[in-house]
Order: structure tokens, then sequence, then C-alpha cells
């Protein structure tokens, strides 16, 4: 029960800190900006701690979850990302091409250069 009480609350504050940068960064040009920043960073920091974690152990698993699950996945927004791209697809499919192909490669190099920057400072 306690780490299911951690998730929501972590996932409150996640939804929170996306709502807060949506709000920061708004829509440009038709490029929903602040999806695609909450969804790189989120992916870069969650790559990052899940490499932390394999070789520390820095926490325990409640708030490992509530950070994972939590905040995390309450921050990134796959449902966001879906819908603003069938949007643009109906408006723009040049923009919608580039949301959606940047915002794949993007986070594929976030993750890994969060998985590498993880590894790299937990040997140092």
């Amino acid at each position: 029960m306690r780490t299911i009480l951690a998730i929501g609350a972590a996932g409150a504050l996640g939804a929170l800190a996306r709502t807060l940068l949506g709000l920061l960064v708004p829509v440009s040009n038709g490029f929903p900006v602040g999806t695609f920043v909450a969804n790189i960073a989120g992916t870069f920091i969650l790559c990052f701690l899940v490499e932390k974690t394999l070789h520390w152990t820095l926490v325990n698993k409640t708030t490992y979850d509530a950070i994972t699950v939590g905040f995390l996945g309450a921050f990134t927004t796959f449902s966001s990302f879906s819908y603003e791209t069938f949007e643009l697809l109906q408006t723009d499919v040049g923009l919608a091409l580039l949301y959606g192909g940047g915002s794949l490669a993007v986070g594929l190099f976030a993750g890994a250069f969060g998985f590498r920057l993880g590894g790299r400072r937990q040997a140092a």
C-alpha cells in the first residue's frame, strides 16, 4: 500500500510539472514544444536513473517506483504525443513527420545518452 501511495503522490507531482512545463513552453508554429521537451527530458532522466540503480542500490524500491513509474510516468506522455501527432497530420503532414520522427530520434539519443552518462558516473 505504501508503494501505491508513493507512486500516486509522485504521479500527481509529475502531472503538475508536465502542466507547468506546457504553460512555460507553449506550442510554437504548431509544434508542441512542451510535450517534446517533457518526453525527451523524461526519457533521459529515466534511462540515467535506471543505469545508476542497476549498479548501485541508491534508493529503495518504493522510492524508485515513485520516481520512475509515478513522477516520470506522469511527466512524460505518449497519449499527448499521439494526439498531437494525429492533429498535426490533419493540418501539416510535414510538421507531423518532423514531430513524430524527431521525437523518436531525439528520444532514442536522449535515452542512450542517459544510459551512458549514468554508467560513466557510476564507474568514476
